[in-house]
Order: C-alpha cells, then sequence, then structure tokens
C-alpha cells in the first residue's frame, strides 16, 4: 500500500556505500547472489560461431562445421579487453540457435570437434575461461534450448539432452556468474518445436552451481527489459510477477518488463542487452555500424543509470579476434566513465537530513550536473517518487529535476547549474527509504 505522506526516513551518506542492516525487509528482497550480481553493472556478451564466417544472424543448423575456422583466436586478448574497459566479465554464446557447439560437447555431433580448427582439438570455453581467470574476470555462457541440428530436439528425449549439455558446460570450465536462455522455440530438423521443460532445466543448472544467476525473460534471477536497445525505463521495479507467464512467446509484455511490477512478488532484476554494433554476430558489411564511446555511454545512463545492468555485446571477428574499431570504442566508453566520475563535489559537503530529505550543504558554488543515488536494496525497493531541488541560498530552492524510482543505482543528469546546497526530497515511498549513497558530479558534454 502507497504511504504518500512518508514518515521517517532513514539516510546513509558515505563515500563507499556501507550496507545498511538496521532496517527490516520490505517486500520481496535480492539474495546475496543477485546482490552481487547488481554490482557488476556492466560485462561484455560474445556472440561467436559458425554465423561469424556466413554473415547470418541465425544459422540454419546444417552448415558444414568447417566453416569454423578463427586463423588467430586469443580469447587472452578478449579478456584483457574487457578488463581494460572496466568490463566484469565475459558472456559467450556456448550454442546458438544452429546447435554448434563451441566446445567438443559429447552430446552433439554439431561441434568444434567436427572442424578443421586446430584439427578438431579446440575448445573455446577452455581458452575463455583460462583467459577470465587470468585477467581476474568473471564468466557465463549462452546456451539456446532451440537447436536447429540436433536429431533429437522436438521429441521428450531432447530435453534430457540439454539437461546433459548443461551438465557438462557446468561441470567443465569452472564457475560461471550467469546462465543466459534465449527465448526463441522454433523448428528443429525434425520439422517439430520442443515443449522445454524449464523447470528442471533450472533445477539442474542450480544443483551443479548454485551461484548463478538465471536470465530469461522471467528469469528467475535476471529479466529481459523487452527490446534490445540498451534501454530501461525511467521508472524501473526490480520486482515481477511470473505466475501465468512463460519464456519467449508467453512472457510479460514489453512495456512489463521494461519497467518491472510496482507490486511483483518476485525480485528479478533488469539486464539492458544491446549490441555494439548493428547485428549480434560479426560482419564485415558492419564495421561502419561501431557505436562511439560517446553513444555507450549514453546507453550507461539509460541501463545502469537507471537501476539495471549493461551487457553490451562485442562479437570477435572472424580471425577471433575483437576488432580494433570496437577495441577503440570500448577504450573511449571507459574513459568517459572515468572522467565523469572521477570528482565526486559532496565529497566534502556537509549532510543534513529531515524526516523526508537530505541536503548536501557545500563551502562554495560548484558546476553541477549529474546527480548520483543509490537506494540500500538488500532492505527492499521502496523509493516511488523523489525531487531534486537547490539554490545558493538557504531560504530559496528551485527545483531542477525529479525521478520515480532508485534501486541499485540511479543516475540524473539536468542542465549545468551553479549551486551550493542540494535537497534531495523523497516524495512517495513503499516504507521508510533507505538512501546509501549521494554524489554530485559535473560531467563534460552534457
Amino acid at each position: 500500500m502507497k504511504n504518500n505522506k512518508i514518515i521517517s526516513i532513514i539516510i546513509v551518506i558515505c563515500i563507499y556505500c556501507l550496507p545498511v542492516y538496521s532496517q527490516t525487509n520490505f517486500g520481496p528482497t535480492p539474495t546475496k547472489e543477485q546482490l552481487a550480481w547488481h554490482d557488476k553493472e556492466f560485462y561484455l556478451f560474445m556472440h561467436f560461431g559458425p554465423n561469424t564466417f556466413t554473415d547470418l544472424e541465425w544459422g540454419h543448423g546444417s552448415e558444414d562445421p568447417n566453416v569454423f575456422n578463427p586463423t588467430a583466436i586469443d580469447c587472452n586478448q578478449w579478456a584483457r579487453i574487457a578488463k581494460a574497459s572496466g568490463a566484469k566479465g565475459i558472456i559467450i554464446t556456448a550454442k546458438h540457435h544452429d546447435g554448434f557447439c563451441l566446445w567438443p560437447s559429447k552430446y552433439s555431433k554439431h561441434t568444434v570437434r567436427e572442424s578443421k580448427w586446430m584439427n578438431g582439438k579446440g575448445d573455446v570455453l577452455k581458452m575463455l575461461s583460462e583467459a577470465c581467470k587470468k585477467e581476474g574476470i568473471e564468466m557465463g555462457v549462452y546456451i539456446s534450448p532451440w537447436d536447429r541440428n540436433h536429431p533429437d530436439y522436438g521429441t521428450p528425449k531432447y530435453n534430457e539432452v540439454y539437461i546433459n549439455t548443461i551438465k557438462e558446460l557446468l561441470t567443465g570450465y569452472g564457475k560461471f556468474f550467469e546462465l543466459w536462455w534465449d527465448g526463441a522455440n522454433g523448428e528443429g530438423p525434425n520439422g517439430k518445436k520442443q515443449v522445454y521443460d524449464f523447470t528442471r532445466f533450472k533445477d539442474s543448472a542450480l544443483k551443479q552451481q548454485p551461484q548463478l544467476v538465471i536470465f530469461s525473460d522471467i528469469g528467475p534471477h535476471v529479466r529481459w527489459i523487452g527490446n534490445e536497445n540498451g534501454i530501461i525505463n525511467e521508472t524501473n521495479w526490480n520486482l515481477l510477477d511470473t505466475v501465468g507467464f512463460k519464456r519467449g512467446e508467453g512472457a510479460p509484455a514489453n512495456d512489463t518488463l521494461n519497467r518491472g511490477n510496482y507490486n511483483g512478488k518476485n525480485w528479478i532484476g533488469a539486464e539492458a542487452d544491446v549490441s555494439i554494433r548493428k547485428g549480434w554476430f560479426y560482419h564485415p558489411g558492419e564495421d561502419n555500424t561501431v557505436k562511439s564511446g560517446t553513444t555507450l555511454f549514453d546507453l550507461y545512463l539509460k541501463s545502469v543509470g537507471r537501476g539495471g545492468n549493461m551487457l553490451l555485446n562485442v562479437p570477435p571477428n572472424r580471425m577471433g579476434l575483437i576488432s580494433p574499431t570496437d577495441s577503440v570504442a570500448l577504450m573511449q566508453f571507459k574513459n568517459i566513465r572515468d572522467k565523469a566520475f572521477a570528482n565526486n563535489v559532496f565529497k566534502a559537503a556537509k549532510i543534513f537530513r529531515t524526516k523526508n530529505s537530505i541536503e548536501a550543504h557545500l563551502s562554495k558554488e560548484v558546476q553541477l550536473n549529474t546527480i548520483v543515488l543509490k537506494e540500500g536494496i538488500n532492505k527492499g525497493q521502496r523509493v516511488v517518487k523523489f525531487e531534486v531541488s537547490g539554490g545558493n541560498n538557504l531560504e530559496y530552492f528551485t527545483k531542477i529535476t525529479e525521478g520515480t524510482t532508485i534501486g541499485h543505482k540511479r543516475i540524473l543528469t539536468f542542465p549545468t547549474q551553479k549551486l551550493k546546497y542540494i535537497r534531495i526530497k523523497v516524495v512517495e515511498s513503499k516504507a521508510d527509504p533507505i538512501i546509501t549513497a549521494l554524489e554530485g558530479y559535473n560531467v563534460s558534454g552534457l
């Protein structure tokens, strides 16, 4: 039930965003694994496979395995670039819809083992796992339930095949931070569609690696945002109702996935997937579509800055390398983020609070156009609406901007102001708000 009148507000302001433990939980709350996932904020997606060499986005499953032949593959390069860009990990398309496995799976005859690459002795998953460990970043896997190659697809037997395939991955390549499920469900080589047993898939995966967060339209842990543009709604609840819904065609409406449910029964955070290029797999003709660092930063503000995570696809090229243009854009993106958030002007401010607001008082006027807020989501998501005002006289504050949800992180930008005092007022909240961070920046180019 809404509390339109805020009785009290619990504010903890600190540079290091210390967690809050004093309040009781309100509504659904994230698990420790989901909290760790929220903290990652930004990581890479890598679409790689036969489609890289055939110029397709969705392979047919009938491609000759020999088309897969990355002549200079270097997963260490992938991991180095990912880490240098500030990405916390890499999720690789271990098996896309065409059914081709980037590891020599014993449950398929359409794998790297059947290709001429490395004389059939190669294993992309092993190479990437070792590279990520070396660089100190994490790894996740995308494994499509749809398989346009496997002869058992479309029969009850395939669910067992898929479970064994997942087990093979989760027991052979170390710990993963995320398991990514696509909701696509088309026909297999026999012309039939599969009835997926996602409950068994989930139970089997978590039995092998309990720390996993699993992504799909409806989670169970992380949700799709209803678009592939990398943009989350300004109102973003980490809550979602899943009863009566299914992955794929039976999922909630895209707008619901984008915003979450105000009174959702499950904590399912929003992950914004977007490609650095026009397509998801590498295509030579799309070299001129690589997004600039500035564009990527804008998407960061509209994903991470709206309480979600950013999953940026950077597809390796036909040599098996991240292309120079993609690498340059990633480094530009990193430099822009570093510069934007280098100087928190509230670091030396005096902080004052009342029952429903918090004020930052500076010793002198500063240029300001960006506010960062964080909510103590370990106790639930509470803030419904807030206002930001400021001025240079304590007796006169002018409204600057406003926002709805906060969640893990909210980044608000506005025209540059010269201010000495800033006030954040919680206008509406489900329960006593817990704000764990207030930061201010003057970001160039806004």
